[in-house]
């Protein structure tokens, strides 16, 4: 049994007898207890009917032969009867009668849950190929109320489903369906696909059927390298790695789109392509391409072997570019202090001199200076007059 909801007869006797039930569920196959109480009773008798309104027991004597229905307590206070095994068809209403004068009554509904049957995923053919469309569909029947179904994938609940629900009229159950539409992609390998039923006559223990999906892709294909700067007689590494459904097969190397010129430097083990004692006639572009069953991919590595000898005469110039630059400004400023020297002597004894042809009548010697020059004006001013 499930639940119960109380239920009483509006009326009432001069001596405040009525009887006193409860709604019951259940679930499809389990047992049912129906219970009439009494507060006060007056040895009064009690009565349990069924809805077809056939008498189950008449206070602790049994009325109707059947082996699923028992007694389970009788006295002037209390009837109680359990219906065991109870089916769809038990559902509905049962009486319990008080019969006083008039007879009173209250009824009990029986409400029966249809047990939905464990769902199975259909529509899945292995393997899928990436980029087709899949469609799963989940399927339960034999709830009552209508079961609800819902989607996961790698536990993750998918929204975007649509459902279709049909009714037995003859069981008055509900036959449930989904289904899952999504385009397959490589991500979606070896994901868990689950379709999960939650109904009420479960005990939130839903049930759940489950498909792992296996995805066919191509091949995607990258190089490692082991060395990031390759240098003459050195050595490197490539490691091709390929993944895909089924599993590529053994990877090509080629070089410039031919076949690698120097089996004994360049070894191939598997996807690993091994080159010793670099040079420059290593340099070029290497592919490496992978495939199975569903197609192929590739993927090239350009290789530049370097000159460490020119890596280290590349710094010689640009130390001479610095000290060049460096003597020219020295040089510059030396040029420059020898300009100013000169040029401070040079003023200094025009100085000197001005002072000296003016001094004669001059009381200091800026004023010397000045008669001085303005001597020499004059005198050109003469020359020129004679002339």
């Amino acid at each position: 049994m499930i639940s119960v909801a109380a239920s009483k007869s509006k009326g009432r006797g001069s001596q405040g007898q009525f009887p006193l039930t409860q709604n019951v569920t259940v679930v499809e196959g389990g047992t049912a207890n129906l219970t009439c109480r009494v507060d006060q009773n007056d040895n009064t008798s009690l009565q349990w009917s069924n809805p077809a309104q056939q008498t189950l027991y008449f206070d602790d004597k049994k009325a109707l032969r059947d082996n699923r229905i028992e007694l389970v307590r009788a006295s002037w206070h209390e009837l109680s009867i359990s219906v065991s095994d109870v089916s769809l068809s038990d559902e509905g209403q049962y009486t319990c009668s008080l019969f006083t004068m008039p007879v009173k009554t209250s009824k009990a509904f029986l409400t029966v849950l249809g047990v939905p049957e464990k769902p199975q995923i259909t529509g899945f053919t292995s393997p899928v190929m990436e980029g087709e469309r899949m469609q799963l569909t989940c399927k339960t029947s034999g709830s009552k109320p209508a079961a609800d179904i819902r989607w996961f994938k790698n536990d993750k609940e998918v929204k975007d489903v649509k459902y279709l629900k049909e009714e037995d009229a003859n069981r008055k159950t509900f036959t449930v369906s989904s289904t899952l539409d999504f385009l397959a992609d490589r991500s979606d390998d070896g994901a868990v696909v689950s379709c999960r039923v939650d109904h009420e006559s479960l005990n939130s223990t839903p049930q759940i059927a489950m498909q792992v999906l296996e995805i066919h892709y191509t091949p995607l294909v990258k190089i490692i390298s082991s060395n990031s700067w390759p240098e003459e007689g050195q050595s490197i590494i490539l490691t091709c790695e390929s993944k895909g459904k089924p599993v590529p097969e053994p990877v090509l190397w080629t070089k410039d789109g031919g076949e690698l010129p120097d089996p004994e430097r360049m070894v191939v083990n598997g996807r690993v392509l091994s080159i010793s004692f670099l040079n420059k006639t290593d340099n070029g572009t290497y592919r490496c391409e992978a495939k199975n069953p569903i197609g192929r991919n590739s993927t090239e590595y350009v290789l530049i072997v370097h000159d460490p000898n020119a890596l280290a005469g590349q710094t010689g110039p640009d130390h001479a570019l610095i000290g060049g630059i460096v003597a020219v400004v020295v040089f510059v400023t030396l040029c420059s202090i020898i300009l100013l020297g000169r040029y401070l002597a040079r003023h200094k004894g025009t100085y000197l001199t001005n002072e000296a042809k003016g001094a004669e009548d001059a009381p200091d010697a800026d004023t010397a200076i000045i008669n001085a020059e303005g001597s020499q004006v004059n005198a050109e001013e003469k020359k020129e007059y004679f002339i």
